[in-house]
């Protein structure tokens, strides 16, 4: 993983953007002409209004992209399970936490302290789901081949659903809403939901801060040289099991406090939730380039903004009935897109003929 942090092709980068931009103006300007012709064009303040909406759900997608490129950088697994992490936090805390502290009145009088508590007890219940999923099902398998970790990650993710279905319910649990949250703020004279500020500002503060844990301690530093080569890294000291447990933790609290933030924008949890945006957050993780902590905040940003500008953008124009609901097709097409024309992702690793 170590070598994914220092080795990014940042003029590759600069070059892919760069020719994504021209396509972006041009079918831009041909959309827009269409756009115009029929009378139907969005306003200045719609397209703001998209981009902020991009930008705010793609926050949440980096967030969860997270867990899958810390466990893909040193396991080289993809845990289809992390979506499962993310549902069981925000459940487990909106049914035992936020639903109650909002009844008593406490959440309205201290938001601050009870959205703490609400994202501090979201993320010990996705750690020890996260945990207890590594020693039970994946460390046994730790020297199996790739494609046998992938079926149990599968298999896994269904368990946690339906036991958290039988657990809670099948019906939607609604998500407490903060009256101070209430509203929009006005920033440069743009209109912002309030939801949306705080669920972006508190993404950019976690992904700084996780960057940091990662590159500036020492617990980072383990992980990276685990990532690197995981027998050498036992010679040297490291306690390898220790290691991955505690990426999967970090992993899973990320997941855990995204989820909150994601019962703050849509105000509902079920038992289901985290499948959709866990393969959303798979999907901004290749765009970005697992393995990465920059890649998967960049893929998460890129898909947000795809999914949110893409159906007026691409599909309304051309006179596709529904195209907001289409915003799926946009996400995934982007990535068959990168994965034929840059399979390594946005920020992609320079691979050794050896890793290769």
């Amino acid at each position: 993983m170590s070598q994914r942090f220092k080795d990014i092709d940042y003029i590759g980068v600069v070059l892919w953007l760069f020719r994504t931009a021209i396509v972006v103006v041009v079918l831009w300007g041909t959309i827009s002409k269409l756009f115009l012709e029929q009378g139907n064009a969005y306003t200045t303040i719609d397209w703001i209004d998209f981009l902020i909406a991009g930008l705010s759900q793609g926050s949440l997608y980096a967030l969860i992209a997270l867990g899958y490129t810390l466990v893909y950088g040193v396991l080289f697994m993809i845990n289809f399970a992390h979506g499962e992490f993310f549902m069981s936090g925000t459940m487990t805390a909106t049914i035992f936490v936020a639903l109650p502290l909002s009844s008593s009145g406490f959440l309205d009088a201290n938001p601050i302290l009870g959205m703490l508590i609400i994202i501090i007890v979201a993320m010990l219940v996705s750690v020890g789901v996260a945990l207890l999923t590594e020693r039970v099902a994946y460390r046994p398998l730790r020297r199996a081949p790739r494609l046998v970790p992938l079926i149990t990650a599968i298999g896994a993710s269904f368990f946690w659903q339906y036991f958290f279905r039988g657990l809670y319910g099948s019906t939607l649990i609604p998500f407490p809403e903060l009256q101070v949250l209430v509203g929009k703020w006005t920033v440069f004279g743009i209109e912002i939901l309030k939801t949306r500020a705080v669920v972006m500002v508190a993404s950019v503060i976690m992904l700084i801060g996780l960057y940091i844990f990662i590159m500036r301690t020492k617990t980072g530093t383990a992980i990276r040289a685990v990532a690197e080569d995981k027998d050498i890294a036992a010679l040297m000291g490291i306690d390898v099991d220790r290691t991955i447990s505690i990426t999967f933790a970090t992993g899973a609290a990320m997941a855990g406090a995204a989820g909150i933030l994601y019962g703050m924008v849509f105000r509902q949890v079920h038992f289901f939730m985290g499948f959709v945006p866990g393969i959303k957050a798979f999907t901004a993780a290749v765009l970005g380039g697992i393995g990465s902590i920059p890649g998967a905040a960049l893929g998460g940003l890129f898909l947000g903004l795809i999914e949110a500008v893409g159906p007026p953008l691409f599909l309304e124009g051309l006179g596709i009935p529904g195209a907001h609901q289409l915003k799926d097709v946009i996400a995934f097409t982007m990535l068959v897109l990168v994965l034929i024309f840059r399979p390594q992702g946005i920020v992609g690793e320079r691979l050794a003929e050896k890793k290769a």
